[in-house]
């Protein structure tokens, strides 16, 4: 019932006015999402950067339906990459990308295409691409679309969603020389057929593949703000003899700060997910929508930066 309530929320623009508009939620949205032009990104990245910080920027859009459209977000992060170059901030920052706002619902070549030109832009900067999950009906289209950059372009990242009963399996076959591989747990409402239901299965998903990333030979990226997955990281890189520069913690823009530098202050990267665009509502309404409990995370992030 909640979910269909945000869902349809979502789609009005009647409220969406009412959330960009209202004091409170303004402060939100900046606490969340970096802001709506490629300049906020720029400035979060910096700021973070400054900070001892990693970042991967991901530009909102994922509701991509025409080719138009598609164009429209390769051709911004052409920009974003170049701008990054331009101002020194590659390394340290890369870009997450989601094939859906490339053209991946209705032409996987397109997608594909699209993504390898920002590839390319990314390579040209010093840095690289992570081509984001989304829902189980595009994991094996994304990771195809994963195995054909590899050819050209081998630090494309790759990222696995623990909560999804096939991932372990995934996690093996990613696990080689040079791989990078973002472990989170999974955020979509997916059938019990294909993923796990409860939290504490899809907690003991995660610490599983974690394992396996671990102590394969790749580069393994934990993305998960909950402090015992962050422990069992932490106890997991000292078993497998994981110096800090072999592994890295992920976090969402805006969420457990005072985390991010303490671990940073303790010599492990951190990279932080930064999402700008102007359609950061559609954005929060999703993330609340896929999972009501949500509404409890961000509010307490709100008031807590542990």
């Amino acid at each position: 019932m909640l979910r269909s309530v945000i869902l349809a929320a979502s789609r009005s623009s009647q409220v969406e006015r009412l959330v960009a508009t209202a004091p409170y939620t303004r402060d939100v949205v900046r606490r969340f999402v970096a802001g709506a032009a490629t300049d906020d990104a720029l400035r979060a990245t910096r700021g973070l950067v400054d900070d001892g910080l990693a970042v991967t920027l991901d530009h909102l859009g994922e509701d991509t339906v025409r080719p138009e459209q598609a164009t429209a977000t390769r051709d911004e992060y052409l920009k974003l990459l170049k701008m990054l170059g331009a101002a020194g901030l590659t390394p340290a920052a890369e870009v997450s990308v989601k094939l859906s706002a490339l053209g991946q619902m209705f032409d996987e070549q397109l997608a594909y295409d699209n993504a390898q030109a920002i590839c390319a832009a990314a390579d040209a900067a010093g840095t690289t691409v992570t081509l984001d999950m989304e829902d189980h009906t595009t994991t094996d289209s994304t990771l195809e679309v994963l195995s054909r950059l590899r050819k050209d372009f081998p630090s494309t990242g790759a990222v696995l969603q623990a909560y999804l009963r096939r991932t372990e399996s995934d996690c093996r076959e990613l696990s080689s020389a040079g791989s990078r591989v973002r472990l989170c747990k999974g955020a979509y409402k997916e059938p019990e057929s294909v993923a796990y239901q409860s939290a504490r299965e899809v907690d003991k998903s995660y610490v599983r593949c974690m394992n396996i990333l671990m102590s394969g030979d790749g580069y393994p990226m934990l993305a998960t703000h909950d402090p015992r997955m962050i422990a069992i990281g932490e106890d997991r890189a000292r078993w497998f003899d994981r110096g800090p520069e072999r592994f890295e913690f992920q976090m969402l823009y805006g969420i457990r700060p005072e985390e991010q530098a303490r671990l940073a202050g303790d010599g492990y990267t951190v990279r932080t997910y930064v999402p700008y665009g102007d359609e950061w509502y559609g954005y929060l309404m999703r993330r609340l929508a896929e999972r009501p409990a949500n509404l409890v995370f961000f509010g307490r992030a709100l008031i807590s930066k542990k």
